[in-house]
């Protein structure tokens, strides 16, 4: 089954052109709001008079999602709305009025509702960037952690592949399409669907943009707990994710070690404005992810109480 009957009316309502997520999450408040099931549109279009253009009214009255169902289910993709159950409640909790209305998914969606931490930074990130990247990921899989990343090159692919090589789990958020994922080569030998999700809140044909990746992060940071930051510039996606993470008032940790690179220049910019310090622990000599260990475990920032119904 790809989702229900309300998740369908909803993809629906985005395929339409002019018509993205902040149209789709208003005409959910009006349903939530009136008592009614997004699925009403589909079985009585004519409500959505005067709440979308007569052109659009049209558009949604002949348009025909079969063949992208069909593909959606062949591709083992999954629906998931903000109406349903097992949509993340931290994505709601986090993104608030901008959390995507639909997430097109493959693999164990419970992984959306586990205890979370989100990595972010560098595509060109140091060698010295990348060991503590993997460190991280490693021992906060080890600890039953859920790692979520966006499946970029660099830090990203490596907490994912740390993440499945220590026997944890990982969840993928895409930049792009449902339709356009692909099991990476660097990642193909561990890869296992029940310990994997992969999600996206695009169009499922939507090639990559500058603009989806943007949006991308912030799903991340949604779905997080806590995020990690490696070695983010002073511009770009990472230092812009690190941003909204703080802005969301979730735990953000920005390594520190010896001889900074200038690629992570950003690091000590938003260790200014409330990213916490993550050095080593001397007696291990790795990484001290016993700072997120104890915050994402205990910080009442992040327990807010729909959460605290899913995590238990």
């Amino acid at each position: 089954m790809i989702g229900t009957e309300d998740s369908l009316t909803i993809m629906r309502l985005l395929h339409l052109p002019g018509i993205g997520p902040a149209k789709v999450n208003a005409l959910l408040s009006w349903c939530e709001s009136s008592g009614q099931s997004p699925s009403v549109f589909g079985l009585k279009p004519e409500i959505l008079q005067g709440k979308v253009s007569a052109e659009q009214l049209s558009d949604f009255q002949s348009n025909d999602v079969e063949e992208l169902k069909e593909e959606l289910e062949n591709s083992g993709v999954h629906l998931l709305s903000t109406v349903d159950d097992e949509y993340p409640a931290s994505l709601k909790i986090g993104l608030k009025k901008k959390a995507p209305p639909l997430l097109y998914c493959r693999g164990n969606r419970k992984l959306l509702s586990k205890m979370s931490v989100g990595f972010c930074g560098s595509r060109k990130a140091s060698e010295k960037g990348i060991e503590t990247a993997r460190d991280c990921a490693e021992q906060l899989a080890q600890s039953g952690l859920n790692v979520v990343s966006g499946y970029a090159a660099g830090v990203d692919i490596t907490t994912h592949r740390a993440a499945l090589a220590a026997g944890g789990t990982t969840v993928f958020v895409l930049p792009e399409g449902i339709l356009h994922f692909r099991i990476k080569q660097e990642i193909k030998d561990l890869w296992d669907w029940e310990r994997v999700a992969v999600i996206s809140q695009f169009e499922p044909w939507l090639p990559w943009s500058v603009q989806n990746a943007m949006s991308r992060n912030a799903v991340i940071c949604g779905l997080a707990n806590a995020m990690v930051l490696i070695e983010a510039g002073t511009t770009g996606g990472s230092i812009a994710a690190g941003r909204t993470c703080l802005e969301m008032e979730k735990p953000l940790f920005a390594p520190v070690y010896e001889s900074m690179p200038e690629s992570a220049a950003g690091n000590r910019l938003l260790l200014k404005t409330g990213a916490r310090p993550l050095g080593k622990n001397r007696h291990t000599n790795k990484a001290a992810v016993e700072k997120i260990l104890e915050t994402v475990k205990t910080d009442e920032v992040n327990l807010q109480p729909a959460q605290i119904r899913l995590f238990g």
